[in-house]
Order: C-alpha cells, then sequence, then structure tokens
C-alpha cells in the first residue's frame, strides 16, 4: 500500500508536523527523505529494509556509494543527496560550536563526532581544536589506521596544536568493533598526549570514543584524564 493510501495521522509527512521530528522512527525519518519506495514497496518499507540491511543510521551514513547502489532503489543520486545533508548537519554543528564554548552544549559536541566518526569500518584519531574560549578553530582527521587500531604520534599531534596556534583540544577516535569502552592503552596514549601538550600550554579537555549505537564515552566524565 502507498503512503498516500494510508490514514492522514499515520503518514510520516504528516507526523512530523504535528508532532515534531523527534516523534517518529529512525525509517520514517529515512522514508521523508527518500520520499518514493519501489515497485511493491512503500518508501517506509525501503527506509526499513536500509536501516536492517545496514544496522543502523550510523553505518547507513557512512556506507560507500558502491554499498548503497546495491539496494533497488538506490541511485548515485540518494547517495549525493545524503551527503549533503550529513555534511550540512556537521557544518552546523560546527558553527554552533564556533559562534560559542564547545562545552556550553556538551550534546553538539557528541553529535558532531558520531557524524564524523561512527560507522566508519577503519579506526580514526581525530582532534577538535580550540581557542582560549573554548570555541573552535579547526576540526580534523590525524591519524588513520586498521579495522582495531592506529598508530597516534604525539610530535605530530604537537605540531598540529602549534599550527592552529590552539589553547586547548579535545580528543576523539572510534572503535569500529562497537565496544564502546577505554582499553588500557587509550589510557595510557591520552595520558602521554596531555603531558606533550602540556609543554606547549595546550589543555586536553577531553577524549571521547565513538562506537556503534552508543553514546561517545567521555574521560573526562570517567575520571580518566
Amino acid at each position: 500500500m502507498a503512503i498516500t493510501d494510508w490514514p492522514e495521522d499515520e503518514r510520516p509527512r504528516e507526523r512530523l508536523l504535528a508532532q515534531g521530528a523527534a516523534a517518529l522512527s529512525d525509517a520514517e525519518l529515512l522514508a521523508i527523505f527518500l520520499r518514493v519506495g519501489v515497485k511493491g514497496k512503500s518508501a517506509v518499507d525501503l527506509a526499513r529494509d536500509l536501516v536492517a540491511r545496514f544496522g543502523g543510521l550510523n553505518r547507513l551514513f557512512a556506507a560507500s556509494s558502491t554499498e548503497l547502489s546495491t539496494v533497488h532503489g538506490i541511485g548515485p543520486a540518494k547517495y549525493v543527496q545524503l551527503q549533503a545533508v550529513l555534511e550540512m548537519s556537521r557544518r552546523a554543528l560546527a558553527e554552533e560550536m564556533t559562534q560559542g564554548s564547545a562545552f556550553a552544549s556538551p550534546g553538539a559536541v557528541r553529535d558532531f563526532l558520531r557524524l564524523h566518526l561512527a560507522g566508519l569500518p577503519h579506526e580514526v584519531f581525530f582532534a577538535l581544536w580550540l581557542d582560549a574560549q573554548n570555541r573552535l578553530i579547526a576540526a580534523e582527521e590525524l591519524f588513520r589506521g586498521t579495522l582495531t587500531q592506529t598508530s597516534v604520534y604525539p610530535r605530530e599531534v604537537v605540531k598540529k596544536a602549534l599550527l592552529h596556534n590552539a589553547a586547548a583540544v579535545v580528543l576523539a577516535h572510534n572503535h569500529p568493533s562497537g565496544l564502546c569502552e577505554a582499553s588500557r592503552a587509550d589510557e595510557l596514549l591520552t595520558r602521554e598526549l596531555k603531558q606533550a601538550l602540556a609543554l606547549v600550554d595546550v589543555r586536553v579537555l577531553d577524549h571521547f570514543i565513538v562506537a556503534g549505537q552508543s553514546p561517545p564515552l567521555s574521560f573526562a566524565e570517567r575520571g580518566l584524564l
């Protein structure tokens, strides 16, 4: 049955207008983006298939054009549109952190990192460079590794801090395994980076681990800094 044949109060667009976007499921929100389904499937059915196939929105957003094109009804145009939506979301969050203290809205920091790191098949080490008022100067990937690990070099991190004239930094990396826990190696690396950056008067405000569907783990909140 086409969505237009559904009762009006069950249609995703009408529900969003009446109740707000937060009231919709992942599949319903994705269906609004898709607009139309394929033969024998409504947009909601197709959206449910996509969410189930990729194991959630994070992995769906991280999927390549080739991976998405294996799904009937999803071509290069949809991939381009999806990437544009994601990039606008990233830029909106970055703008929020640039205009005011990044920690005035802790949720924005977590959302920003999840949009960049969640769902990636390889490990990435990331930095949010901040000024003396904790406003975002730059966000950048520093190192990239394999499925299970990456190599992080404190000397290179310090060089980047000086290049950006940063006063502080928020570090982050992802766990492609989906396990959102800090390892002993993560703790030792954080301590080493904190000591190295202190030599050039750059404060490490936090270190986040992004993994799976879990909220990013904060070293500061866990007392690990």
